[in-house]
């Protein structure tokens, strides 16, 4: 444990530059006082670190010095090669380069964590898209990539729903999600960052204007939040439907997991048939016609009025066309 804070203690000030031993004591979750110990400890092992007091003190490894890899564990070495996905960097144009980093972390590993890293490799793949798409193609994701990176303001050319229009966006940072990237970009002056499919960039133009980032804005915490409204806002009417088991069991599959989770929190008891009746929520009644045709003649919509006579009208339709042709025409 001891050994695993000590080198904590010297990646932290490798990575950082300067801190304090307020600093380093609450990163690393232990006392000043310990902080103090392991500074003796590590000066004693011949590390060249050292401490300034004052306001604009703390404790800093000497220029030019770096620590090797060999203090990873096996699950540290086994999570960094599982995290250099080799789709993803290559749609970024950075395949090469995880592949380089790849090859040096290899070679600075030990024998048996190279081994291991290899096996897992031969024994993990991580394939991000989903089973009916390959993903984005996305012409424009380098550039893009490039301007996030630079801070650098772009001038696209962008397929909403509304139709063509033209931004000028400055890129905070790129997320995939499902196999599909989106940009998280503000627009000069608006102060609301949105999200755009990087795959919906006809053009990209890269402008001379760099600017400034938001230096407490986290990606991460952004996108979460993000997808928490998203989810909110998705799912705004519901429906109350008759499910037979195959359409209950089907709906598992195929439903998202709110849908499901209404459906089994609101399910009556049986009928002699074994259907039940239950709510579930909707987005549209466009989206939720399309979405239970796919469960054919096991499901039965109660309400709303629309949505049942709407599913009446296609099943009408796909009776007359199938009655009147006894063979296919041609």
């Amino acid at each position: 444990m001891r050994a695993s804070r000590l080198l904590s203690l010297l990646l932290l000030l490798q990575s950082h530059g300067r801190l304090t031993a307020g600093q380093l004591a609450e990163r690393l979750a232990v006392s000043p006082r310990t902080i103090y110990r392991d500074v003796e400890s590590l000066h004693a092992a011949g590390i060249p670190l050292y401490g300034e007091a004052g306001h604009a003190g703390g404790y800093q490894l000497v220029d030019g010095w770096r620590t090797r890899l060999t203090g990873l564990t096996a699950e540290e070495a086994d999570r960094l090669f599982l995290a250099g996905l080799p789709g993803p960097a290559d749609e970024l144009g950075y395949g090469d380069v995880v592949a380089a980093l790849q090859l040096k972390l290899h070679a600075a590993l030990p024998a048996p964590l190279r081994d291991r890293a290899t096996q897992l490799q031969q024994r993990f793949h991580l394939d991000t898209p989903g089973w009916y798409a390959d993903g984005d193609a996305s012409p424009e994701l380098a550039r893009t990539a490039e301007a996030v990176w630079r801070q650098h303001r772009v001038e696209v050319r962008y397929r909403s729903w509304r139709g063509e229009v033209t931004r000028v966006l400055e890129p905070y940072g790129l997320v995939l999600k499902g196999g599909r990237w989106y940009v998280v970009a503000d627009r000069p002056g608006r102060g609301a960052p949105a999200t755009y499919r990087v795959n919906q960039i006809l053009t990209l133009t890269p402008l001379a204007e760099e600017f400034d980032r938001p230096a407490d804005f986290d990606l991460p915490a952004w996108w979460r939040a993000h997808v928490v409204q998203f989810r909110a806002r998705l799912h705004r009417d519901e429906a109350t439907v008759r499910l037979s088991p195959g359409g209950r069991q089907r709906l598992r599959e195929i439903g998202s997991d709110p849908v499901v989770a209404a459906v089994e929190a609101s399910a009556g008891p049986p009928d002699a048939q074994g259907w039940v009746t239950a709510v579930l929520p909707i987005e549209s009644l466009t989206h939720a016609h399309g979405d239970l045709l796919r469960l054919g003649a096991d499901v039965e919509v109660l309400a709303p009025v629309a949505l049942r006579e709407r599913l009446a009208a296609t099943a009408a339709g796909l009776a007359a066309l199938y009655a009147r042709a006894d063979q296919p025409a041609g």
